[in-house]
């Protein structure tokens, strides 16, 4: 696909999300939460769980009208954990994409209270969809992102690797990780959007496969930055899973079988999104530029 017009379709996604965020964060009283709010969601992310949102929605002829207020309910859940998980408790960063984390531009106090305000907004932006609209699908939606939030998901994850600190870990606990850490919050926004956008039952487990094996790639994908990255070129502190004695998947496995284990989840992702004909072309280019990407 040609780089200009998939950079331009990219970039018309990340204005429509950050409008539509910028509404949903307008600052009211007391202005320092919503500051540090702002703060951290606007802090140069990728928008990658919104967009996948918007795409999966898009694929099938849905409207991108209907699922935003989800896509955005979804990177704030994933900024209120990276607020927490950049904690003195947690993992202690002092950076996150080249800038303080929210703790250090704000304080500890504020940087809790921000995550708690991000996760909360996003269950009442779903909330007035769903009593607003009464449409199952959004229903569904919502279930299918609480899931992937909550302790069947991303806490769960968590949890499991805080426990797994400075500890020996088999590949079945790695993997639990990964997927419930990680992949859960990749999944979400796929069978998300794709409820919203008429997707069948048969076609929703499909993209929960893509999701989870793109998931585990990102994460492999991380664990490598992690070891071979700059922190000027991450906008982060390399070498933190070491710092933090963490098991990876580069230190179970080595650089190479990681890089190998990379390829084969993400072909096989891309083979799923490619039955989908032609409306899947920026998905599958956009899932193909992800795991290659370079912070």
């Amino acid at each position: 696909m040609d780089n200009i017009i998939f950079e331009k379709k990219i970039n018309q996604y990340i204005d429509y999300i950050n409008n539509r965020l910028s509404e949903i964060l307008s600052i009211e009283y007391p202005e320092k939460i919503y500051e540090a709010m702002r703060y951290s969601v606007f802090a140069g992310g990728k928008r990658l769980r919104p967009i996948l949102t918007l795409m999966s929605c898009e694929m099938l002829g849905g409207s991108k009208e209907e699922a935003v207020d989800f896509a955005c309910s979804l990177e704030m859940i994933h900024t209120y954990s990276l607020i927490h998980d950049d904690l003195p408790a947690m993992d202690n960063d002092d950076f996150r994409r080249g800038a303080p984390t929210c703790h250090k531009k704000f304080d500890e106090a504020t940087a809790i209270l921000a995550g708690d305000a991000l996760l909360n907004k996003a269950y009442e932006i779903m909330v007035d969809n769903v009593i607003l609209k009464r449409k199952k699908k959004f229903q569904k939606a919502m279930k299918y992102i609480s899931d992937a939030a909550g302790v069947k998901g991303m806490i769960g994850g968590q949890v499991i690797d805080v426990m797994s600190e400075g500890k020996k870990i088999d590949l079945d606990i790695l993997l639990y990780i990964h997927k419930h850490k990680t992949a859960a919050l990749i999944i979400a926004p796929l069978k998300a959007g794709g409820i919203i956008g008429g997707m069948s039952d048969e076609e929703i487990k499909l993209m929960e496969k893509v999701g989870e094996n793109i998931g585990i790639a990102f994460q492999i994908k991380d664990d490598i930055l992690d070891v071979t990255s700059t922190t000027e070129i991450l906008g982060k502190p390399v070498f933190s899973d070491k710092r933090n004695d963490k098991i990876t998947y580069v230190t179970m496995f080595g650089i190479e079988k990681a890089e190998k284990d990379l390829k084969i989840l993400t072909d096989e992702a891309l083979e799923i999104i490619d039955g989908f004909g032609e409306r899947s072309e920026f998905l599958y280019e956009y899932i193909k530029r992800l795991v290659s990407r370079v912070k």
